[in-house]
């Protein structure tokens, strides 16, 4: 049966009329192989996760809605055959089109067998001390990118959706974003994303690269939160990008990081009971097993599926349950893979080697307890197995989701059997029913067997029917919508937070309502927004010109200034007592009304600073150039004199340390510029600018301000103000301006 595309060649789409609205897939590899037989080429769909689920997703209506499908991947065979078999492809016009990209067989092997399997499959899957360091193994992997984003930029068109797949292509959203600033482009994750731990353990330039190739996608998904956690917190401590709601804030962008566990064909399996070729192969392994219990396990040959581990606890299981000798068999199927990398044949060896002496352990003259096979299946013997066994036994020692773990629950048409999962599986965060072991305990999985092999069928029943459901609700093509659906979402939120620069006329019309107004208030922050920063916060004094420009901005009686810095109040008090302006201290702990004496707002109980101190006065000894200056109620880590790597490392590694601290406490944590601050919950600039506004009716209001503390400005004034962001990045305020000297050019143009 040939798989459902079409076949084009790629110079006669590059003339093809523009349109909008293609979903364009990009993997590694295409989901075919060209194999030549008998002088003929013919066409052989390759197997996977991704393959079935996207074929899946094509073949259904919910696909309708893009103008046309495309599939983009490296080829595994040569140009000639593909041009050969373009003349003659003996396949009707299906549900998506193909896009193959030929690759120099050198770089490839460098590329795919050195930095994706000897690097970033060991690493993402904890097992470090496989892990091969070689530079020219990722100059080859930068290499392949880049020559995945060269052909894309070449294809795409206005309104395509680029979905790019799986750790071989971490730097594709990033290369192809620099280059086309409005397309929409998604990446899922197919692999676990480890710890920090583990992914700081490769080379700062390379987790530097590939955390920023991730970030040029709009939404990155992956199978589980912990997942998602694992990657948030990696992007927080190498790039101090910080994130709400697992959204991240990147350049004027904002990139959404979420979950999609990936489902299955669930009518695919569930209905393969009707298949007569699955029902004969039913029968045949019910027959060869009589009155025994089947345990069925089947993956591909890989150190990170454990089959060694399991099969050390079904000795196990054999050793402290002799009463199942002769009244069990393990049929175990180990499918081929990636054979070129040492490890793997290493691997089949240490499989065959346990099976055999297990067998020759245990076996009788009528009875052999591990049937073992090392070969390819069938869908319909896959399908036979599934339905004819009692236990599935899927325990990998880490697995992105695990896939046979659902395909062996859908396949159980009568609600009977038992699924054994490894807890270290993706598949296991939404699979709560199944027993769940580590597949690292032996003692743990013999007991696991047992208790399968012996569970009633009243519980077996109600656990797959839980299980069943959860899978029916969230089918594979319910994930590919899933996506889709939060991809486009994301778009219609960038668009909707885009900052706009204030241009020639919006200044006009901010400058002629605020002389229109009767009452009008400006909130301005200090520090990057009416100074710029200094390399000690006592250096950025105000000098002649700006102290004259607020005495001229509030000598008008109908104008109220109002500075609101996160500066204490004595500093404030030095500065300004002879301007005749509101004064707002450490973000709105204290307030000085014009011509009155200072006021605190809430009283705060300042005994924390006695835990938080000698942590922060650490990194001060640890970061040469920072220093530590604690306010009445804060505490604030300077960095802007630290070598800016070694100034950025230890703010993460600061931020963690307190974020750990400060948990389920009064206080909270803010990462400003350059700065990291620690104060007590509850006081923010939102809430002080609003203090300010009920006191006095205003018909203009003003806000400008340029760090994450006067995001909390912007959102509390939404609809009340104008207000302005000074620099780049995403921000609540409605406009933007590039630079502190262009806050004051508009402030001189109201008085003008």
């Amino acid at each position: 049966m040939l798989p459902k595309f079409t076949i084009h060649a790629t110079h006669t789409r590059m003339n093809e009329q523009s349109h909008s609205g293609r979903l364009i897939i990009v993997s590694n590899r295409l989901p075919f192989q060209l194999l030549e037989k008998n002088s003929k080429v013919v066409l052989k769909e390759s197997d996977g996760g991704l393959v079935s689920a996207l074929k899946s997703f094509f073949e259904t209506d919910d696909a309708s809605k893009f103008s046309s499908k495309w599939w983009i991947g490296s080829a595994d065979f040569p140009e000639k055959r593909w041009e050969k078999f373009q003349r003659n492809p003996g396949a009707e016009e299906q549900s998506f089109d193909i896009e193959p990209i030929f690759i120099e067989p050198k770089i490839y092997n460098r590329y795919y067998n050195g930095f994706c399997n000897a690097t970033l499959w060991p690493l993402f899957h904890y097992f470090p001390s496989y892990v091969e360091y070689d530079d020219q193994t990722f100059q080859s992997y930068e290499t392949v990118n880049q020559i995945f984003a060269e052909h894309l930029l070449r294809f795409l068109k206005p309104g395509d959706t680029l979905w790019v797949h799986d750790y071989q292509l971490m730097l594709l959203p990033g290369l192809i974003r620099e280059k086309i600033t409005d397309i929409s482009i998604g990446f899922f994750l197919h692999i676990p994303f480890p710890t920090y731990e583990i992914f700081r353990l490769l080379h700062r330039k390379w987790k530097e690269k590939i955390i920023n190739g991730l970030l040029g996608a709009d939404l990155i998904g992956f199978h589980t939160h912990e997942y998602v956690q694992h990657f948030l917190k990696s992007v927080r401590m190498i790039l101090g990008y910080d994130h709400q709601y697992r959204t991240l804030h990147v350049g004027n962008r904002i990139v959404k990081v979420e979950l999609f566990p990936l489902g299955i064909d669930y009518e695919k399996f569930h209905n393969a009971k009707d298949d007569p070729e699955v029902n004969e192969a039913k029968k045949s392994i019910l027959k060869n097993f009589a009155n025994k219990k089947v345990i069925f396990s089947v993956d591909r040959l890989d150190y990170t599926k454990g089959v060694t581990h399991r099969l050390a606890g079904f000795e196990r299981f054999l050793e402290r349950y002799p009463e199942w000798k002769e009244n069990v068999v393990f049929v175990l199927v180990v499918v081929p893979s990636r054979q070129i990398i040492s490890k793997y044949n290493e691997r089949r060896r240490m499989i065959e080697e346990q099976v055999g002496r297990i067998n020759g352990k245990y076996s009788t003259l009528q009875w052999q307890p591990i049937i073992y096979r090392y070969n390819h299946l069938s869908f319909p013997e896959l399908c036979a197995l599934y339905q004819a066994s009692d236990i599935g036994l899927i325990t990998p020692l880490r697995d992105g989701m695990n896939l046979v773990a659902k395909e062996y629950v859908a396949s159980r048409v009568d609600q009977r059997g038992v699924l054994i999962l490894s807890e270290l599986a993706g598949a296991a965060s939404e699979m709560g029913e199944a027993l769940l072991i580590n597949p690292f305990d032996n003692e743990e999985a013999a007991h696991a067997i047992h208790t399968g092999l012996t569970m009633p069928v009243e519980e077996q029943h109600t656990k797959l029917s839980s299980l069943q459901k959860r899978l029916q609700d969230y089918t594979v093509v319910h994930w590919v919508n899933d996506f889709i659906k939060q991809l486009n979402d994301v778009k219609v939120q960038q668009q909707v937070q885009a900052t706009h620069h204030i241009t020639p006329a919006v200044r006009n019309t901010i400058v002629s309502n605020f002389k229109a107004a009767s009452k009008r208030e400006l909130l301005l922050d200090y520090d990057g927004t009416l100074v710029p920063f200094a390399r000690h916060p006592h250096e950025a004094t105000p000098d002649k010109k700006l102290l004259r420009l607020l005495d001229l901005l509030s000598s008008d009686a109908s104008t109220d200034v109002t500075i609101i810095s996160g500066r204490d109040r004595l500093v404030l008090d030095e500065w300004f007592r002879d301007i005749p302006i509101t004064l707002i201290a450490e973000h709105g702990a204290s307030v000085r009304k014009a011509d009155q004496h200072w006021s605190n707002e809430i009283t705060i109980e300042q005994g924390w600073k006695t835990s938080i101190r000698p942590i922060v006065d650490l990194f001060v000894l640890r970061s040469p150039g920072s220093f530590v200056e604690e306010k009445e109620h804060t505490l604030a880590w300077h960095y802007r004199n630290v070598d800016p790597d070694l100034g950025f490392v230890r703010s993460r590694e600061l931020l963690d340390n307190l974020f750990h601290l400060v948990h389920n406490s009064s206080l909270q944590i803010i990462d400003g510029n350059k700065v990291i601050e620690i104060r007590v919950t509850g006081i923010d600039k939102g809430m002080a600018a609003k203090k300010i506004l009920t006191r006095t009716p205003h018909d203009f209001v003003l806000a400008i301000g340029d760090d994450k503390t006067d995001e909390d400005m912007f959102k509390a004034l939404e609809g009340q103000a104008v207000t302005i962001k000074v620099g780049g990045g995403l921000t609540a305020a409605q406009y933007s301006l590039s630079s502190q000297r262009e806050v004051i050019d508009l402030l001189h143009n109201l008085i003008d």
